[in-house]
């Protein structure tokens, strides 16, 4: 229009700059109030939630066990465990978990996703607190146990392994600050980690970039897997920790683990079927709830559900 206007003689260039640049004004302060308005909607909401934490009561209470532990060490017992993040019962995304692990046995935990593996395991250090039932760790309440001490009984090699800038070595190490160099040695050679380490050219002294950039998937979890296992721990949880190395590999880690670990609980979840089949027993996980409990031929006799997946991915037809 100011175009059309100028052409015609009825309006000057600067009548048109000077309204552009008042325009331009009043609208960057109207963005600017918009932007106040939302910051200010974003910082009550954040209010509330502060207060919401500050008044949230503490719950973790133990009792010093020191001198009462008696029971098996590296024992574990659900009995009849229900677990809700909300802490409503009909919200429960575990059901009436009952079963035992004994000192010295591996476990497959194996279930389909969001059928519980990983909150499971999570009961056990405490980082959640069960809603109903009694999970016990060598024999004792784990509410009883101050979360230091049950938490150094417990090695965890989570789902999505974390490596943090620094050398191979004080990533290992960090599982144990007091492990020498051939504690660290053993624990990569156990975990399948030694050969690659040693291959690069400043071998354990080798840098990790950001998030270990430098390492492939597999790498990442086998020097995960040493740093567990330099802990010496009583209880060993491997949250499908193998899944990014070749059927090989794993095999070689589990028979080093089976040959090295006498006494040592392991729990390995597993997405794989191959992954679980040779352990004393495995676990089967449906909806939050036990499916089947045996050895990998009872299982296949029994329960509908590991029938499934092992159809599914070893594809051949269960009877």
């Amino acid at each position: 229009m100011g175009g059309f206007g100028v052409n015609n003689g009825t309006m000057q260039v600067g009548h048109i700059i000077a309204f552009i640049n008042y325009m331009t004004q009043i609208s960057t302060s109207l963005m600017m109030i918009s932007m106040v308005f939302n910051m200010f909607v974003r910082a009550r909401a954040s209010t509330f939630r502060i207060g919401e934490v500050f008044a949230v009561e503490e719950n973790t209470s133990w009792n010093s066990l020191k001198h009462e532990v008696t029971g098996e060490r590296g024992r574990i017992d659900f009995e009849n465990v229900t677990f809700s993040y909300t802490g409503q019962v009909q919200d429960a995304v575990l059901k009436n978990i009952t079963f035992t692990i004994y000192p010295g046995e591996t476990v497959g935990i194996i279930g389909s996703t969001g059928s519980g593996k990983s909150t499971l395991v999570n009961l056990i250090p405490r980082f959640y607190d069960v809603t109903g039932g009694t999970l016990k760790v060598d024999g004792v309440d784990v509410r009883r146990f101050h979360p230091h001490d049950l938490r150094e009984k417990i090695a965890i090699v989570p789902q999505k392994n974390i490596l943090f800038t620094g050398s191979v070595r004080e990533n290992i190490q960090w599982g144990n600050e007091r492990a020498g160099m051939d504690e660290i040695e053993q624990a990569a050679r156990l975990a399948e980690a030694h050969d690659f380490i040693s291959d690069a050219p400043e071998g354990y002294d080798t840098m990790i970039g950001q998030s270990g950039v430098n390492f492939s998937g597999g790498q990442k979890q086998r020097i995960s897997i040493a740093r567990a296992l330099v802990r010496h721990p009583e209880i060993l949880i491997l949250d499908d920790s193998t899944s990014a190395v070749d059927v090989a590999t794993e095999m070689r880690i589990k028979a080093a683990l089976k040959k090295y670990a006498k006494g040592l609980t392991c729990l390995l979840i597993a997405q794989r079927i191959t992954s679980v089949m040779d352990t004393d027993k495995i676990i089967v996980l449906d909806e939050g709830e036990v499916a089947g409990l045996g050895t990998h031929e009872e299982l296949l006799e029994k329960c509908r559900v590991y029938q499934e997946i092992y159809q599914s991915q070893i594809g051949k037809e269960v009877l």
